[in-house]
């Protein structure tokens, strides 16, 4: 098959083309319109009116650019403390179940479970459980910002250590023993070998979790839209429940409320960016 491919270049082309016509019509074509409707004013399809960066302007006048500097402070804020968090229990856990004793397959499988369920099924969970225990001091999770900060961040660790625990014990099993045997004969200690042996060579585990639990960091919404639909007067929304509260809840402001999305497709794909080069400038070669 290879040699037929070789030799005729547009058997090649004709495989291609499903994959890329797939992806011009699902991605690069919405894409592009998404932006120009960025620039204009609309209801629906139909009704297209170029505004040019008015929508841009609308975003950080008065009160809504207070509600959505808010949102922004918010979610980075919880985009960090949640990549943190999340990385260093999904690693000690790893660390752990890659250790020889019994049953770590079964502790894997447990701890992989909460990624499976949907983030709706899990917000409405983690809402009854945790307003549960609020009620008792007379409170909820939308009494305040910081109630649906740590709600959030409790739900957003159970769902997500266990997937990338998966990828740290992969990282970790990719290591070899020897190594770790000279250095202990050379008479390193276990947290030597941790910092100097074992987390440089895990950093391209380190890169990919990171990379992804920023970026879910940033992406989260419907864990937020169930859990505390925002909370009260915005006090917990996060930039993607913002967007959709603007393009779906006020009249006039779809174009806001695409401009939004760009802004935010840009904020996080900056930051992603550079996230992936900071961390594999790190990693060992």
């Amino acid at each position: 098959m290879e040699k037929i491919m070789k030799k005729n270049p547009g058997y090649f082309c004709l495989f291609l083309l499903p994959t890329l016509l797939a992806f011009m019509i699902g991605f690069v074509v919405p894409f592009g319109m998404g932006i120009y409707m960025s620039f204009c004013k609309f209801n629906t399809l139909k009704d297209i009116e170029w505004v040019g960066i008015e929508n841009y302007t609308k975003i950080f006048m008065a009160d809504e650019g207070e509600i959505f500097l808010n949102s922004f402070w918010f979610t980075a804020l919880f985009a960090v403390i949640s990549t943190v968090a999340i990385n260093v229990i999904a690693f000690m856990v790893a660390v752990l179940l890659t250790k020889n004793f019994g049953g770590t397959n079964i502790f894997r499988t447990i701890f992989f479970m909460p990624n499976l369920l949907g983030g709706v099924l899990l917000g409405t969970i983690w809402k009854i459980l945790l307003n549960g225990v609020l009620v008792t001091m007379r409170e909820t999770l939308t009494t305040n910002g910081t109630n649906g900060f740590i709600g959030l961040l409790i739900l957003m660790i159970w769902q997500q250590v266990g997937y990338m625990m998966i990828i740290y014990v992969a990282g970790l099993q990719g290591i070899s023993d020897d190594l770790k045997e000279a250095a202990k004969i050379d008479g390193a200690n276990s947290k030597q070998i941790l910092f100097k042996i074992t987390i440089p060579l895990v950093m391209p585990s380190i890169s990919m979790c990171t990379f992804l639990t920023l970026t879910n960091g940033f992406k989260l919404f419907d864990q937020n839209l169930t859990l505390t639909g925002g909370g009260l007067k915005h006090n917990s929304e996060m930039l993607a429940l913002n967007i959709y509260n603007t393009f779906y809840s006020r009249v006039g402001w779809k174009g806001v409320g695409q401009a939004k999305a760009v802004l935010f497709f840009l904020l996080v794909g900056a930051i992603a960016i550079a996230q992936l080069k900071i961390t594999q400038s790190k990693e060992a070669d």
